[in-house]
């Protein structure tokens, strides 16, 4: 079934529901209101006064150690707060500095509304004891243009004030009410897809989506009934799968199955000891020991299996229980009250797919794509299970772990593309969308041989191309018997490209199917089919966040004294950034998606909004391969 096919504006594609209903999803009120606001929707800010090198930039730079501080009469300090059009308060907080108490807010007014027209909307009496963030306003229903906050009073009689800065929380007014307006082109700047379609034509058709996922809520209990044991009817109503991103009923299914599907907790999790030295060791050089025994994974593995507990982990606990296993680290003294188990897990992840592309992988579960060792890939972090590994059991355990992870606050960070996370949620996949993150250049090449003539295809291969391909793993396999001894010709190359395609698109089927075996032995059925792979990747590996600060920690300006004004350009232009933008900006100078990495930066442009308008541009639409994939893969 593929739903929302009537009235679709001509070179319309299901891609673009998909890209639109991203672009609702991002930008609704459930979204916005979980993070900081200030730099998306206010568009500037005056104050009555202020003091030298204390100024009205400091109370939106998230700097803790820097203040604006107003330099006048007392009870005349006032921040003014421009709103960019249509944005809707739900929280605006005073961040305070408890340095000198006589500069600290006692008393303060907040008025709202036109810029000739303010009326009083809240008077707020600070607590003595506030020495940090204080909301001063929240829940506003309508948009008001101008919110100027009105300090009445100092504690102790202060004559000034300082303020280490405002944060807001705030979403858009037709997030309430979709209207035309919403999809101008600086916000699409996100989903190419979306660009250069009429605003709307945009409308309407989001309108309908917004219908249809109403309708979806009305009958989804019935799509997927609960109980783990039934087949529900939506794993036939696939292509519905990506609107459950704006579906109201999806994740109270998802927390009711999960809930009624936990076990009991341990009373006491099993104590395991772990030799993180003999770890180190190994991860030095793993072909020392093949069975890779020192490895924190496999000791934990192990120790679990010959664990001494009447009751076995089934890693079906209530979202409350917090540490899984007790962690003895041998030689380290380190006594375990969560931290440690929290160590094992990452220390797990980082065997498993380490983050750095310099360093041995430790474990033989998981290799790394061909796409990094390609400088012209925008995937070169991501691994696939090893097609020659056949320690199901363990692959199994990996699951189980996903599992866990899913049900819990912990992650277990693994770089998997989306050709293995679409099969671990149930999802199909395809050679063009998804094997692209694995191997680009194998990709482009068939698209080559596929439209190329007989004359260049003699040319380019003559008689070297054999009925042969190479694995994740580096093994070189026949794809019909005696394939390495049979030349391809050129009449027949769309089946050999069929073979390709089908041998490196199942090469790691096996693995994947224990993973999802482990996975499934831990979260329902039902729940996989709640869940896009994009939300089970992030419910397993968390959402990164990269924060302007860490990433300056890997920047390197080639040749430029510290104070170069085009250095403090670019990070003027970065600060701008979310850390969506962040991510993808990291993504598309190194092809990896977390730290760390290494930059190197050659500032040239003269204006900050310019160069922060260009990176963002850049980020989301400059890629190198499969320039009409489906945003929905990213």
């Amino acid at each position: 079934m593929e739903p929302l096919r009537r009235s679709v504006p001509l070179g319309w594609s299901y891609e673009h529901d998909m890209e639109l209903g991203r672009f609702l999803y991002d930008h609704s009120e459930r979204k916005l209101q979980h993070r900081d606001c200030t730099k998306e929707h206010l568009s500037s800010i005056e104050v009555s006064s202020q003091a030298e090198d204390c100024n009205v930039a400091h109370l939106t730079d998230n700097q803790p150690y820097t203040v604006w501080e107003s330099n006048g009469p007392p009870g005349q300090h006032w921040v003014r707060l421009n709103m960019k059009k249509g944005t809707i308060v739900k929280k605006l907080w005073l961040m305070l500095d408890g340095q000198a108490t006589s500069y600290i807010p006692r008393r303060v007014a907040v008025y709202g509304g036109a810029p000739n027209r303010l009326q009083h909307l809240r008077t707020v009496l600070i607590n003595e004891n506030s020495f940090q963030d204080v909301c001063i306003l929240r829940d506003m229903k309508t948009h008001l243009p101008v919110l100027e906050i009105r300090i009445l009073e100092c504690r102790d009689q202060g004559y000034n004030v300082r303020l280490r800065g405002i944060k807001i929380r705030s979403f858009w007014e037709w997030d309430l009410i979709l209207n035309a307006d919403m999809f101008q082109p600086a916000r699409l700047v996100r989903y190419p897809l979306l660009e250069g379609v009429d605003a709307d034509v945009l409308y309407r058709r989001a309108v309908l989506i917004q219908r249809f996922v109403q309708l979806l809520d009305s009958v989804l209990h019935y799509l997927i009934p609960l109980p783990e044991d039934s087949i529900g009817t939506f794993n036939a109503l696939r292509s519905m799968r990506p609107f459950l991103l704006l579906s109201k009923q999806s994740t109270a299914l998802i927390t009711h199955c999960l809930q009624s599907s936990e076990s009991n907790a341990p009373q006491t999790p099993p104590k395991l000891y772990i030799n993180r030295h003999l770890a180190r060791e190994h991860r030095t050089n793993p072909a020392l020991d093949p069975s890779c025994r020192n490895a924190v994974f496999t000791q934990l593995y192990e120790s679990l299996r010959s664990s001494k507990s009447n009751q076995p982990l089934d890693y079906r606990w209530p979202l409350s229980y917090s540490q899984w296993w007790e962690c003895d680290f041998i030689t380290e003294g380190i006594i375990d009250n969560g931290g440690g188990f929290r160590d094992s897990l990452s220390d797990v992840s980082e065997e498993l797919c380490p983050s750095s592309g310099d360093v041995p992988v430790p474990l033989p579960f998981f290799v790394r794509t061909s796409n990094q060792g390609n400088s012209s890939s925008d995937t070169r972090d991501m691994y696939v299970p090893n097609p020659s590994c056949k320690d199901f059991p363990k692959y199994e355990w990996i699951g189980q772990l996903m599992g866990a992870a899913l049900r819990s606050k912990e992650f277990l960070i693994l770089s998997l593309p989306a050709l293995v996370w679409k099969q671990l949620a149930g999802e199909e996949v395809s050679w063009r969308k998804d094997f692209a993150a694995v191997d680009s250049e194998l990709v482009k090449l068939l698209e080559v041989l596929e439209g190329v003539d007989g004359e260049a295809f003699e040319f380019m291969f003559g008689r070297e191309l054999t009925y042969t391909t190479m694995l994740s793993d580096q093994r070189v396999v026949e794809l019909i018997p005696n394939g390495s001894s049979t030349v391809v010709r050129y009449e027949d190359r769309k089946e050999f490209i069929r073979l390709v395609q089908e041998a490196r698109m199942e090469e790691s089927k096996e693995q994947i199917a224990a993973m999802r075996a482990g996975l499934l032995r831990v979260v329902p059925q039902p729940v996989l089919d709640l869940l896009t792979w994009q939300q089970l990747e992030k419910k397993v590996c968390g959402d990164p966040e990269v924060t302007v600060a860490e990433l300056q920690r890997f920047i390197t300006f080639e040749d430029f004294s510290s104070n170069d004004s085009r250095i403090q350009i670019f990070l003027e232009a970065l600060n701008n950034f979310t850390s969506e933008d962040l991510s993808r900006f990291l993504k598309f100078v190194t092809g990896r998606s977390r730290l760390p990495v290494q930059i190197t930066v050659y500032p040239e442009r003269a204006k900050a909004k310019a160069c922060e308008e260009l990176l963002r541009y850049a980020v989301y639409n400059c890629v190198s391969i499969d320039t009409d994939k489906d945003p929905w893969d990213e």
